[in-house]
């Protein structure tokens, strides 16, 4: 790894401990960033940490949790993002684009209003399921017309349009009125019901995510070239897409069965990373995987603050923050080009 990648990655990772710390604190209850280290510090190793028993359920039983799963969905979508703009070749691909997002909020859904499998079946499995499906379904749309790149973006707008209708159709033929309300707040993103366990889940299948892609880089620098450079370069061009498509659906189906539906990060956040190290992937993902962390932990405390007391669903506010910074993006390849 370069001089350039290591001090962006430690700058990174600084940034990171310190946006965490800092976003704990805002919000109605006065809190300062030592009294999260020091409440940490406490839960760790046990003793005092000089605050109040509100000021202690605040921080480490809402705001923590929700803020370092805002860190981990940012991280993984991140992550998902570069995996699919490699593999598809296509700078357009993340996981909202390509339906796997989409169907796997049709899975949650189903499980949620309908109660499919009668209990048998988690949340998470559900959405594993929509999101592995959605992705098949694609993957068929696409060799049906043709097989290239851009087909594969196109099956999956088609996708992403088809299983929204069908959550949309689920919720209100199904839901009632609060199980409606409550769905479609979820379906728009939204971490405010962030629990530990949460965190442990998606933090655990993020960090296995971002290590088996970091196995896999030099794969995905041989699939920048293309499927037949990446076979004549000795990689097993079938084993190694199932492999990264399943990595792909499962972080994605982990993700949105906590969270909802978050656009934009897996879209725009591997464009930044690819212009702060290049394209090398074992420089790439880990900077991708940072950004996508302070980005979304950004983003989910505004979310939860700009129209206090109510709240702003999170993939609203990556959405208005996404579209800009993708026009801006788009712009300066036009430039380069």
């Amino acid at each position: 790894m370069s001089r350039r990648a290591w001090i962006l990655g430690s700058a990174g990772v600084a940034l990171l401990v310190a946006s965490v710390c800092v976003a704990v604190t805002i919000g109605p209850s006065d809190v300062g960033p030592r009294s999260v280290l020091s409440l940490a510090w406490s839960r760790a190793l046990g003793g005092e940490s000089g605050l109040t028993r509100i000021q202690e359920g605040i921080v480490w039983n809402l705001r923590l949790p929700r803020t370092l799963l805002a860190a981990a969905c940012g991280a993984g979508l991140a992550v998902c993002g570069v995996i699919l703009q490699s593999l598809l070749r296509n700078p357009l691909a993340d996981p909202f684009v390509l339906g796997v997002s989409s169907g796997a909020s049709t899975g949650a859904v189903s499980i949620v209003v309908l109660g499919v499998g009668a209990g048998a079946v988690s949340l998470a499995t559900g959405a594993f399921v929509g999101a592995i499906g959605a992705f098949l379904l694609v993957l068929a749309l696409a060799a049906a017309a043709g097989g290239t790149t851009d087909r594969v973006v196109l099956a999956g707008v088609a996708a992403t349009q088809l299983f929204s209708a069908l959550t949309s159709f689920i919720v209100f033929t199904a839901a009632d009125a609060e199980q409606t309300r409550g769905v479609l707040f979820w379906l728009l993103g939204s971490l405010g019901s962030a629990t530990w366990t949460d965190v442990a889940v998606v933090g655990s299948t993020v960090l296995v995510a971002v290590v088996a892609c970091l196995l896999l880089a030099s794969t995905l620098d041989a699939f920048a070239f293309g499927q037949d450079s990446a076979a004549t370069l000795g990689v097993d061009v079938a084993r190694a897409r199932i492999a990264l498509l399943v990595i792909t659906a499962l972080t994605t189906a982990v993700i949105v069965s906590t969270s909802g539906a978050i656009g934009f990060v897996g879209l725009v956040l591997p464009h930044v990373a690819r212009a702060m190290v290049g394209v090398n992937h074992r420089r790439m993902l880990p900077l991708a995987a940072i950004s996508g962390a302070v980005f979304l932990v950004w983003v989910d405390t505004a979310a939860r603050t700009v129209i206090d007391p109510q709240e702003l669903p999170v993939g609203v506010a990556t959405a208005l923050l996404g579209v800009p910074a993708f026009a801006l993006v788009l712009l300066r390849r036009r430039s380069r080009a």
